[in-house]
């Protein structure tokens, strides 16, 4: 059933009117334009005397495929007592974006690039943001740059702080290099051309480790990138998805920690102010506590970093594969974190940051899209040059509250952009039920995110009694795509007895995950299009048949073998090994190596047959190359035997998941 509504507006369009709505300028104003044109093109033709040129070392940058706003490069190297010295290269703007100038104006007006996922309006025009101050592999750039040794024990020594001539020498991804280093893919191009480089990257993600482990044992929450986002490719939208977790993200966001640490730190050492980034205490410990307690872990009745870090490192250990769900209902309860002004006399103490157990922290490393950052660099400057600081205290404090309602205002842009994307791609599944994690439960309305695509909308029928991290059955109510409103209904028939099933599952879920692979007798106790369950005889499990389900009726005793449990949400899925096995192993390690084949293909559009319809899933053969997938959107009125195109939205690799959406249930950007 599609929503009531035209044809899909320019989300573009929609992006640029979320901008203006909530006070930023999306354009730069012709002043800011002239004054960029007059740059210099020459980065050497700004150093100082005091600048270093370390462009021999071998400085390589990780980040998004796509990013060209680089702002951060490293480089390491071991000491003989087995310290790892660290270099982190941080974008010099401020050499070319001064005080009081046109650009820096904007960049104090905005505060920050704002990513809707459509489109990307940079705090400073893209010829400083992506080129000038960009770290752009093959090219010489100025930086500051931040050198720590990181000890056996994770520990920092001999922090330092200076300016330096850089060069990217190159440009690797996150998903490339993180498969890599978790030994589930080949050496990226650049790495398999030159052995150095792979040594290189390989002692960053050791020192990497180093910090994390110490971290770790401070109380630092280990948390999972959250946030889902539009997914665009070839001037579409075709999915909504949380970006995926990887040993490379992690590298370089301990990376960033450990920098903003020294900085604070330098800062502090020296005699200047600075803007620090806190994290208060959580007003709503007692939920985390419940939460907690749902799988099986007891925390102290009063907030505790420590040991809120330690029951988030047993949960990653025990289910990494949904722990990115829980991270979002922990962190909803944690709330947002905020800038405050840490003048030069103060102690630092008041100032912590609660999620990364650290007391001292500025943000830094993203000059080009954060002014805070850019501040910071113009403190540090003023500190080593021995020049009056830029910004009296309550100047600093003025900029601090202003970042912090801006921050605010960017959030509901990148939100509104992406409830009106989510809302065109879900509206042909107004009727369908999902599951859905809890994400806001207060007197301003409840709210929920779909486990998959995860899609949040506002809950607003039958809501009570439900609370931040439940899993909960919903349905698709309404959609009102040109407002981008996605309104869910829940059954609130019984719900304390629901919900109380629903973490009796999660506990069993998490007694069951050291049995996976193990061999149960099993009675069917359901089997039809909703799907097919089955109960242990002694009564120690129960769960979903997922695999060779299409033998089985119910009534039947079989053997059935645990295949994965998800103590997050409560699922716990079983194999029936009937007739047929080896071939269907031997099926789906084809469907691994045919998503690796498509891996660099997400967004490219395909011809299709139709080749199988249930009620729960629609199949396709993809020609040429006869590769198998699911159809997951677009499926309304179509027969086996129907010739359609199709956009390729997932390539799974890990699970052999290919899945597809028919060319015309994507969303156009203009």
């Amino acid at each position: 059933m599609k929503s009531e509504g035209s044809h899909p507006p320019s989300l573009r369009a929609v992006a640029a009117t979320a901008m203006r709505e909530n006070g930023f300028e999306p354009e730069f104003a012709p002043a800011v334009i002239a004054e960029v044109r007059a740059l210099d093109d020459d980065a050497k033709d700004l150093k100082r005397p005091e600048t270093l040129d370390l462009r021999s070392l071998l400085w390589v940058s990780i980040d998004d495929p796509h990013s060209r706003d680089l702002d951060q490069v490293q480089y390491v190297e071991r000491l003989v007592d087995g310290g790892i010295v660290v270099r982190l290269g941080i974008a010099d703007v401020t050499s070319l974006v001064p005080a009081g100038s046109a650009a820096d104006e904007h960049a104090a007006t905005n505060t920050t690039s704002v990513y809707t996922g459509v489109t990307v309006f940079p705090m400073l025009p893209e010829r400083l943001s992506t080129d000038l101050t960009s770290l752009n592999e093959g090219e010489d750039r100025l930086a500051f740059v931040v050198q720590f040794t990181v000890g056996a024990d994770g520990s920092l020594a001999d922090e330092s702080v200076y300016h330096a001539l850089v060069h990217n020498y190159s440009k690797l991804s996150y998903d490339a290099v993180g498969l890599w280093l978790e030994g589930l893919g080949p050496p990226p191009d650049a790495i398999a051309a030159s052995p150095d480089l792979g040594e290189q990257v390989r002692l960053q993600d050791e020192a990497a480790q180093r910090l994390r482990e110490a971290r770790a044992l401070a109380g630092a929450l280990n948390f999972e990138s959250v946030e889902a986002s539009p997914v665009v490719a070839h001037g579409r939208v075709i999915d909504i998805a949380v970006k995926q977790p990887g040993r490379a993200r992690d590298l370089i966001e301990d990376f960033m920690v450990a920098t903003n640490q020294c900085v604070a730190r330098y800062l502090h050492a020296n005699g200047s102010s600075s803007i620090r980034r806190v994290v208060r205490e959580p007003e709503r410990w007692s939920r985390i506590v419940a939460i907690a307690a749902e799988h099986g872990e007891t925390l102290p009745a009063e907030p505790d970093n420590r040991a809120l870090s330690g029951f988030l490192a047993v949960r990653r250990a025990a289910d990494p594969e949904h722990f990115a769900d829980l991270s979002l209902s922990i962190i909803k309860l944690l709330g947002a974190g905020a800038y405050v002004v840490e003048p030069a006399s103060g102690s630092g103490t008041d100032a912590g940051h609660f999620g990364l157990a650290v007391a001292d922290y500025v943000h830094s490393t993203a000059p080009n899209r954060r002014f805070p950052d850019l501040v910071t660099q113009r403190m540090l400057r003023a500190t080593w040059s021995q020049e009056p600081a830029p910004y009296a205290d309550d100047l600093l404090a003025g900029i601090a509250e202003h970042c912090n309602e801006r921050g605010r205002a960017a959030r509901k842009v990148e939100r509104e952009v992406r409830k009106v994307a989510g809302a065109f791609l879900m509206a042909e599944r107004v009727g369908d039920s999902f599951t859905a994690t809890v994400t806001a439960a207060s007197d301003k309305g409840s709210y929920a995110r779909v486990l998959n695509p995860p899609i949040e909308g506002r809950i607003v029928e039958g809501a009570q009694g439900l609370d931040v991290g439940d899993t909960v059955r919903l349905t698709l109510l309404r959609v009102d795509a040109e407002r981008g409103h996605i309104d869910f209904a829940h059954d609130a028939t019984d719900t304390d007895r629901k919900l109380e099933r629903s973490r009796a599952k999660k506990r069993m879920a998490d007694r069951l995950r050291p049995r996976i692979g193990e061999t149960f007798n099993v009675v069917v106790t359901a089997a039809g299009e909703h799907g097919t369950w089955v109960r242990a005889v002694d009564g120690s499990a129960e769960g979903r048949v997922v695999r060779g389900f299409s033998d089985l009726r119910k009534g039947m005793t079989v053997d059935a073998r645990l295949i994965a449990t998800d103590s997050v949400h409560g699922f716990i899925d079983f194999e029936y090994i009937g007739a047929g096995h080896s071939a269907k192993v031997a099926r789906r390690e084809r469907k691994r190596a045919a998503a690796r084949s498509l891996a660099n293909r997400i967004g490219d559009t395909f011809d299709a047959v139709v080749t199988g319809i249930k009620s729960n899933a629609t199949w396709i053969g993809v020609t040429p190359g006869d590769i198998k997938g699911r159809l997951v959107r677009g499926t309304a009125g179509l027969h086996v035997g129907d010739e359609i195109r199709v956009v390729l939205l997932v390539a799974d690799a890990r699970r052999g998941f290919i899945d597809f959406a028919r060319e015309d249930a994507v969303v156009p950007l203009d």
